[in-house]
């Protein structure tokens, strides 16, 4: 008798769960903004500037920021998981995603923060 230990009884539910709960925080965010921007024409740069002159909107910007670079990753990698058999080449791939992924974040906080 062969004894398995199963252990991926619970295999992608956080990633699943993660692909959920940013497309909900990004689908949130960009209706909201999307009503700001829509009900307050003509909109030009000094209310884009007011828009984000709080500081509640900046970190609420940079939750939507963040979550949208979490779905990217979790979006990618699974792709590169599927369709790169490579190790050496799928593990390079995802560490070029991962970095450019930090450097869009810290460019993020840069442009919300210059602001």
């Amino acid at each position: 008798m062969v004894n398995r230990i199963v252990v991926g009884a619970h295999y992608g539910i956080r990633d699943w769960l993660v692909q959920r709960i940013t497309a909900v925080v990004m689908t949130v965010y960009s209706v909201i903004l999307g009503g700001v921007v829509l009900t307050r024409a003509p909109f030009d740069q000094q209310h884009l500037k007011a828009l984000f002159a709080p500081q509640w909107f900046r970190v609420v910007t940079l939750i939507f920021l963040l979550s949208l670079l979490w779905h990217a990753w979790v979006g990618v990698r699974d792709i590169l998981m599927d369709y790169v058999q490579a190790v050496a080449v799928r593990l390079t791939l995802e560490v070029l995603v991962i970095l450019t992924l930090v450097g869009y974040a810290f460019w993020s906080v840069t442009i919300l923060w210059s602001l």
